[in-house]
């Protein structure tokens, strides 16, 4: 057999080059949901033959099929919500308070996350990594019955060692700690954290590390972008920082993360446990994963509900919310994000808000840390330009901050990134909050970044060498799998 194989090996990569190429262009076809990333797939597997249908089958399946409301099993969610009950608010509060429009958010919102909107909530602003990593070290210090840690990464330096002795010293003491970190964020410091926190005795998983032709590697497409802390069930952070040295000292990023307490504590902590279930197995249902509610007082604090995004029972749940929001718009919508690249649907919400004379500002670094992806945003611009929004380029520390207000009174805040990973591949947890105090602090930090900012225009892009725009386009192409 080999003797035939090694005379006719030109013929026999020829056919399993067609044999796989077809399986895996009929498979792109038929589980593809945007046009431009079948096409995508489809192309790189007709003009890579053998080596495209490979690729496509390493990174291009998703082989995430986790049934909806594992989280309801993982943390008895229903039964915590049951107990709970007085903090739903109603369609008819939220009019009350907020005008009619945005109780079309509120029923929109309960169609398409299937989490409540809470009262009882309070919400804490860190505007920086110090102020971050204090909080959350002291939570964990003061932790007597649980920690669970979500983060996409957690690197082995300063301040990573920092958190997990915090980690491991509550393990020590006898609280309940589990720790699971993404399989690709994880490789971000070599050695990696995973293995000081299993020396520590803390019981750790990496987040979705597949087993592909018989070795464990990170499925790349498929990540956890969640940063979630939640301690004895009473305290949660969430937000947009990693854990890594990076966002503290003279020269750190910039970036916005959320101490978060109330009824809303039980839906972040369901999301996690969810994925520890998947990972490990494990079913959080000892009492020392309560929800422990202290001060929480029905029909006052912050009104709060976790947006739960990714590619298995919430897809695009982040994308739908935020279309939403946008054709409620009245006056103003206002955005930071560091990695900006939607999808045409996106975009055209944002065009017909600017359209109806809604003021649309879009924030982003004027540094980014990823070339790439800042060419393929400096290729979109003039979609949403010629339209009447405005953007304007902030100078400074890199800022990886993603925040969106609308009208002074609803803020999305999180993990979600405004690209096609964050709003159809990653997985993502984030907050809709209806407040205008929240509204008012991060318009704040807003005006704050505007400052120093510099806005960008169409005639500045039409000026740049066409030799430039060009090569723009080329990586715009590749949006979808930035």
């Amino acid at each position: 057999m080999f003797a035939v194989i090694e005379t006719y090996w030109a013929e026999t990569l020829a056919v399993l080059s067609v044999v796989f190429g077809t399986a895996a262009a009929i498979h792109a076809a038929m589980t593809k949901r945007e046009v431009r990333s079948a096409l995508g797939w489809v192309g790189v597997i007709i003009l890579s033959p053998l080596v495209g249908a490979l690729i496509y089958a390493v990174v291009g399946i998703n082989r995430i099929r986790r049934k909806s409301l594992i989280s309801r099993r993982a943390l008895a969610l229903d039964e915590i919500w049951r107990s709970l009950s007085q903090f739903a608010i109603s369609r008819e509060q939220v009019i009350a308070e907020f005008g009619p429009r945005f109780g079309q958010m509120k029923l929109l919102g309960d169609r398409v996350t299937r989490h409540p909107l809470s009262s009882g909530n309070s919400i804490t602003l860190l505007a920086t990594g110090e102020e971050t990593f204090d909080a959350m070290c002291a939570a964990i210090d003061g932790a007597v019955c649980s920690v669970i840690l979500e983060t996409y990464i957690f690197d082995r330096d300063a301040v990573g060692l920092r958190v997990a002795d915090c980690l491991i010293a509550a393990h020590r003491r006898g609280v309940s700690v589990r720790v699971l970190v993404d399989a690709v964020g994880a490789r971000y410091s070599v050695p990696s954290i995973i293995g000081y926190l299993e020396d520590g005795g803390v019981p750790v998983a990496s987040f979705n590390g597949q087993v592909i032709m018989g070795l464990r590697l990170p499925y790349a497409n498929l990540r956890t972008h969640r940063k979630i802390l939640v301690v004895d069930g009473a305290v949660a952070f969430v937000g947009g920082m990693n854990i890594r040295a990076g966002f503290t000292g003279p020269e750190a990023a910039r970036d916005t993360h959320f101490r978060v307490t109330g009824p809303v504590v039980a839906d972040i902590l369901a999301v996690a446990a969810e994925d520890w279930h998947f990972e490990t197995n494990e079913v959080l249902l000892s009492p020392d994963w309560s929800i422990r509610l202290e001060g929480a007082t029905p029909g006052e604090g912050t009104a709060v509900r976790a947006v739960v995004s990714g590619p298995d029972a919430h897809l695009e749940t982040n994308h739908r919310l935020l279309m939403g929001a946008f054709s409620v718009a009245e006056r103003t919508i206002r955005i930071v994000s560091p990695y900006f690249l939607p999808d045409n649907t996106f975009l055209a919400a944002l065009n017909t808000a600017a359209r109806r004379g809604v003021q649309v500002e879009i924030v982003i670094p004027a540094k980014n840390n990823l070339a790439i992806v800042a060419r393929a945003m400096i290729a979109q611009f003039d979609q949403v330009l010629r339209e009447g929004c405005r953007i304007y380029m902030a100078d400074g520390p890199f800022d990886h901050s993603k925040l969106l207000v609308v009208d002074e009174q609803w803020c999305f805040i999180g993990s979600s990134n405004l690209d096609s990973r964050s709003l159809r591949l990653n997985f993502e947890i984030d907050l809709e909050v209806y407040d205008s105090d929240l509204a008012d602090r991060i318009g704040q930090r807003i005006d704050l970044t505007l400052q120093t900012a510099t806005e960008l225009t169409t005639d500045v892009l039409k000026a740049r060498p066409f030799w430039l725009r060009f090569t723009d386009r080329l990586f715009w192409l590749g949006s979808p799998y930035l």
